[in-house]
């Protein structure tokens, strides 16, 4: 049996062809021994009726073959197999405008071939330009992207008609990959669940939407930013203070969340201004100041910080006086 499933995608100067190797014979029993698939395309005006395709020998004729592809051994340039798919990226000798038609071989040990697969008609679309002015505004686990459209094809025409987007990340120096399940209409974008303090980059491929088919262009130029923690925890609750001779003990509290890494302890003689005048570590919601003097008055309030780079600082919490004895 020939190979099935051909399908094709329009990546920026180029016709990445796909399909699924035979798993059977004509006869319908298990085809164990699938050596070779070729893969031959055709050039045809747009209208013109496709021609038939025929094989003679290891050929199909009025075809051109474009691909030869052991599955024994390392797969060539341009051409991925996995289990039993193959892509192949065909980018040599095509022209924007023109129609391609591809067929497909497959031949087992012995050499004996198969039937040409379905023939594949794709119309060579002009992609679109990379979209320009990307930026990006990093958020609390988030970043918020926009950008601007193309103003022509990859052929130069100008740009008409539908135009989508494909949003790409990466990781730091990683490889990008696409973060929308579908190219979406809009040229803003908010990616979401990010990782805070952790490095990352962005680019933007444009598609175009035509009755004849969807073609991508090229990627925007990468840009990076880095999303930041920027949501203060909970405000301690039920500070207390304990006068004593030559001290004041207090007692607080903790914030619920997890992400709590220390406790400012703030200080007011009578009306003025409050100073922080030490930090404890999460785990510790007590703080005993030593350095006060007998018969004033003064007013305390705690605070909790975050473990973000920057960290935040919460609301005070609830505000108490004492005069020490």
């Amino acid at each position: 049996m020939p190979p099935d499933s051909m399908h094709a995608a329009l990546e920026e100067r180029a016709i990445v062809v796909g399909w699924s190797n035979p798993r059977v014979r004509a006869d319908s029993t298990r085809l164990r021994d699938l050596t070779l698939v070729r893969l031959f395309r055709r050039e045809e005006a747009p209208g013109a009726s496709p021609k038939p395709a025929m094989l003679a020998g290891d050929r199909v004729v009025g075809y051109e073959e474009i691909a030869r592809i052991a599955l024994d051994a390392a797969p060539p340039a341009g051409v991925q197999v996995q289990g039993g798919t193959v892509s192949v990226t065909d980018s040599a000798g095509l022209s924007f405008g023109r129609r391609y038609v591809y067929v497909t071989t497959a031949e087992d040990a012995t050499g004996r071939s198969s039937s040409p697969s379905e023939r594949l008609v794709v119309t060579f679309l002009a992609g679109p330009a990379a979209p320009s002015a990307l930026a990006a505004q990093a958020g609390d686990k988030e970043v918020r992207l926009k950008w601007e459209a193309p103003g022509s094809f990859l052929d130069g025409a100008p740009m008409t008609g539908e135009l989508r987007y494909v949003v790409l990340r990466g990781a730091g120096n990683g490889p990008l990959a696409p973060v929308t399940p579908a190219p979406i209409a809009a040229t803003t974008f908010t990616d979401t669940g990010l990782e805070n303090d952790t490095a990352y980059r962005w680019a933007v491929q444009a598609v175009r939407v035509d009755p004849a088919g969807m073609a991508r262009g090229p990627a925007s130029a990468a840009v990076g930013a880095t999303p930041v923690d920027t949501t203060p925890p909970s405000p301690p609750t039920r500070l207390i203070a304990i006068p004593a001779s030559g001290s004041v003990r207090l007692a607080w509290n903790a914030s619920p969340e997890e992400d709590v890494a220390l406790y400012a302890v703030y200080r007011a003689e009578g009306a003025g201004a409050f100073l922080r005048i030490a930090t404890t570590q999460a785990m510790t919601t007590l703080y005993t100041d030593r350095d006060v003097q007998a018969g004033r008055t003064y007013r305390y309030a705690v605070t909790a910080l975050d473990r973000a780079q920057k960290a935040n600082e919460s609301a005070r919490s609830n505000e108490v006086s004492v005069t020490v004895p």
